[in-house]
């Protein structure tokens, strides 16, 4: 299946990393967080690309056309440093289309974009490209297929300080929890559309906002809630997160390293498909 990447955004959150780094460029050890996710599904032999760009586009542009292997695989050097004969590729069966889809579009207008480039897929897969799991995707593939429906997305538990307070009345407090321990899931991405996801989206509109509500009224959409890895990179200290998990060499969402490909045993936490009435506050 080809992957829609939502490349275009500002990433105003992160502004006080870089004003000249597209989010998706954010890096993460050697290789930027777009890397990380492109080698997650192409790791499950998804290597069809399609990039939805807008907010420095020619940085994503350029860092692929001069794309350097041995920055990220062993190599042998040779010739005084003319030769070099790589050990192990990345990205050498790849194909990538680089599509401009406006500075300012929202994620259905990119969607809407890039669905020329989309033409003869019955069903493709679609990512923010800011957040990493280790979710066994072939799972929710089969999570998707056997329940027919036009649209499916990750649903996870948000890793978050903040406190969840519900109110008996007036300012009255009934109850107060750690939000990550209570039921409250969100929208994690990672999401799965049959083609006729092009029917719902008028001009303008937000993937999650008009579109959805649609496909809700209709019962085409479902969530995949997953209790395992994931984490966002919306923030600086989303980043040093990251950073951190990679640097211990505790970084789950290289699933690539583990040599597992169908996806049946990867992952420390349990995938369970839910119909979406009842995940409803999960849309991002």
């Amino acid at each position: 299946m080809k992957v829609v990447l939502f490349c275009g955004g500002l990433g105003l959150r992160l502004r006080d990393y870089s004003e000249n780094i597209p989010k998706p460029m954010v890096s993460i050890g050697y290789r930027p967080i777009l890397w990380h996710m492109m080698k997650y599904y192409a790791h499950y032999g998804h290597k069809d690309f399609i990039l939805c760009l807008g907010h420095r586009a020619d940085t994503i542009k350029d860092y692929f056309v001069n794309y350097n292997e041995y920055v990220s695989n062993d190599f042998v050097l040779s010739a005084g440093g003319k030769n070099i004969d790589l050990i192990n590729r990345d990205i050498h069966d790849w194909k990538i289309t680089f599509a401009d889809t406006g500075v300012h579009s929202n994620i259905g207008q990119r969607l809407k974009a890039v669905e020329k480039y989309l033409e003869g897929e019955e069903v493709f897969l679609a990512n923010y490209s800011d957040g990493l799991t280790d979710l066994p995707l072939p799972k929710q593939i089969d999570h998707f297929n056997k329940n027919g429906k036009i649209a499916s997305f990750l649903c996870v538990r948000p890793n978050l300080s903040y406190h969840l307070v519900s109110l008996n009345g007036g300012d009255t407090v009934a109850n107060i929890q750690s939000m990550n321990k209570s039921n409250f899931q969100i929208n994690g991405g990672y999401f799965i559309l049959k083609k006729e996801i092009f029917n719902y989206i008028n001009d303008g509109e937000e993937l999650v906002q008009e579109p959805f509500q649609r496909l809700i009224t209709e019962q085409q959409l479902i969530a995949y809630p997953y209790d395992g890895f994931w984490a966002p990179m919306d923030t600086f200290k989303d980043k040093q997160h990251l950073d951190d998990l990679y640097a211990k060499g505790n970084a789950p969402w290289q699933v690539w390293k583990n040599g597992n490909v169908n996806g049946y045993t990867n992952g420390n936490g349990n995938g369970r498909g839910i119909a979406m009435e009842n995940v409803y506050q999960s849309v991002k």
